[in-house]
């Protein structure tokens, strides 16, 4: 087990959120479900990308922000549009990357170009990166690389 693992408070809906979750992310698994007293699951652990994840069906006493959020980065924008899709599905774009998901769990679905444009050392040409990603809700590769080119 790894040393730091994400919990996530569900109310009802913890095998619902793994399922989702796994089917959206390769290299992904329900690893154990384990049952409440009226039969739905009580937890249920997971992993997304090799990484372990617990969800507790624990009540309604608390809900998700986007005070936390999981940072998914992504090689190509085919990616970028296919996890921004999926994840948003029954939730809420959002900008700059940013979206809920039908759970209310925050993600942001940021392309690796995105960190290789923004810290560019000239200065002009990442303020036009930053400029362009302010206006955009789901990340456009091309669109950073245009703003980058012409600052």
């Amino acid at each position: 087990m790894q040393k730091i693992t994400p919990f996530l408070w569900f109310d009802g809906k913890a095998e619902e959120a793994a399922k989702f979750y796994t089917s959206i992310f390769s290299n992904s698994k329900i690893t154990s479900v384990t049952p409440g007293p009226n039969g739905a699951a009580m937890s249920v652990t997971f992993q997304l990308e090799g990484q372990d994840f617990y969800a507790l069906n624990g009540g309604p006493h608390f809900t998700f922000s986007p005070a936390i959020s999981f940072f998914v980065d992504c090689a190509t924008q085919p990616e970028v549009d296919a996890l921004w899709e999926k994840l948003s599905a029954g939730g809420e774009k959002q900008r700059c990357g940013w979206l809920k998901d039908k759970f209310g769990v925050s993600w942001q679905v940021i392309p690796t170009a995105l960190g290789r444009l923004l810290h560019d050392k000239d200065a002009a040409k990442s303020r036009a990166v930053m400029q362009a990603m302010m206006k955009m809700d789901k990340i456009d590769i091309a669109g950073l690389e245009q703003a980058h080119a012409h600052a």
